[in-house]
């Protein structure tokens, strides 16, 4: 018997939210089975942190490794959900529930996550929050919102810490629905050499 899957990546689709500034997200059939063609191919231009994505260290440090390179085990595995949505700007220690050996968490902080337009007053994560949790042997952490930092951070204090952990991040995740608890995470990135993201399709198994 299957176990149940729950799909927490965003749909992509032109107009779908993107960082202020950043590549919006397009699509257009480039061979057409209408117009003769044996097949139908699409072309696509999208920034890659567009929708469900993982952070690259490169993205943060100039001298880091690049999507391709990253190790995949922390991708995979069991995880943590948090709801953390009762959490005021940023999520703290105090927001934290028993880990309970959790090597990957992640963080619900949207009511109803915001398909239709940017939001600006997301929730990031604390930087102590990120020592904490690679004090206690986190090696991934994900989140709903576009972004571990707030977005008028200059400094990018928790993607700083998440490089000096080794820790892997996750953003934007679709967290909608998913009670708190444990299930088997399944995100893997695209190897896209030089890249400094990549987005994901981004699954919740139930646990055995």
């Amino acid at each position: 018997m299957s176990r149940n899957i729950r799909d927490i990546s965003q749909r992509l689709h032109p107009g779908i939210p993107v960082w202020p500034g950043d590549t919006p997200f397009g699509g257009e059939q480039t061979w057409k089975m209408a117009e003769g063609s044996p097949v139908n191919v699409s072309r696509l231009t999208l920034s890659t942190h567009t929708g469900a994505h993982a952070d690259a260290p490169l993205h943060y440090s100039e001298d880091a490794s690049d999507i391709a390179s990253v190790d995949l085990e922390a991708y995979i595995g069991e995880c943590l959900v948090v709801d953390a949505r009762l959490a005021v700007g940023v999520v703290e220690e105090t927001d934290l529930p028993n880990l309970r050996g959790a090597e990957r968490v992640l963080f619900r902080t949207y009511d109803s996550f915001p398909h239709q337009a940017w939001a600006e007053d997301f929730t990031a994560i604390a930087p102590e929050t990120i020592r904490w949790l690679a004090l206690h042997g986190v090696k991934l952490v994900g989140i709903d919102t576009p972004s571990i930092d707030p977005q008028d951070s200059k400094t990018m204090d928790a993607h700083k810490a998440v490089l000096t952990a080794d820790i892997r991040v996750l953003e934007g995740l679709v967290l909608d629905g998913v009670p708190p608890g444990r299930y088997e995470l399944i995100a893997l990135p695209l190897p896209i050499v030089g890249g400094d993201a990549s987005p994901v399709r981004a699954i919740l198994r139930d646990l055995p």
